[in-house]
């Protein structure tokens, strides 16, 4: 069996993509970038799950027939090699994200000087993605949810996401007002600031998978033996006193 890249190049970016329309979206399952919102979620998830879970619901719940086993380890391998890319992502260290490793979702190429141009249907810059990842956030919603209860911070990072999704914003200081509209302008702010989201989610990942080992400390010594700064004493009549 081929090994999946560790990320994908422009012609393999265009093959899963016309997959994805083809033999995905029309049942439900997920664009090129809702996939990327949704893997994104997976590898910097509480738990891990394993491709017979999720990649199911790439397809809108059950996966096509494939011509024959050769295309169908194609198929395995793009899905593999976004995986990688998304987890790649979530890694990433440096200031200045290499553009193999962007998002994939749809930005204008002069944000500067699109807005007066775009049709206000294509203002819903992230939405996809945003469905994406909350798409993979049922699968371990408990999970997830713990995380939100213990961390102000994900919660944080999950109502700009939501913002994505729903196009609308929540004032906290009045929940009962009516929302306000999300603009153009701060979806593609939101946009620019899911990398590092990422790599936040996935520091606290990493941090809760790894193995607190505990400090030993030295035996102090017995209440009634000697103690050992060499007084004479009883431990609880000197050092133990403190």
């Amino acid at each position: 069996m081929s090994t999946p890249p560790s990320f994908l190049d422009d012609n393999q970016i265009e093959r899963l993509s016309s997959l994805l329309e083809q033999r995905a979206v029309p049942f439900k399952g997920l664009n090129l970038e809702a996939l990327d919102g949704f893997l994104s979620a997976l590898v910097v998830a509480p738990v891990p799950a394993p491709p017979g879970q999720w990649q199911p619901q790439v397809w809108g719940g059950q996966p096509p027939r494939w011509n024959d086993e050769d295309e169908a380890l194609q198929v395995q391998n793009l899905l593999m090699g976004h995986w990688n890319m998304c987890a790649a992502r979530a890694r990433f260290e440096g200031e200045d994200l290499p553009d193999h490793l962007a998002p994939l979702m749809w930005l204008p190429e002069d944000p500067e000087q699109a807005e007066e141009a775009l049709d206000e249907s294509e203002l819903d810059v992230g939405r996809d993605w945003a469905m994406g990842f909350f798409t993979a956030v049922m699968l371990h919603e408990a999970e997830w949810d713990t995380w939100l209860d213990e961390h102000a911070w994900i919660e944080e990072i999950f109502d700009l996401l939501d913002q994505l999704a729903s196009g609308e914003r929540i004032d906290p200081e009045n929940p009962e007002a009516p929302p306000a509209k999300v603009s153009y302008r701060e979806r593609l702010d939101i946009c620019m600031e899911l990398p590092a989201m990422l790599a936040d989610l996935n520091h606290h990942r990493v941090d809760a998978l790894t193995p607190r080992v505990p400090i030993r400390r030295d035996a102090e010594p017995g209440r009634n033996d000697d103690c050992p700064c060499g007084s004479g004493k009883k431990y609880k009549k000197c050092c133990g006193l403190n």
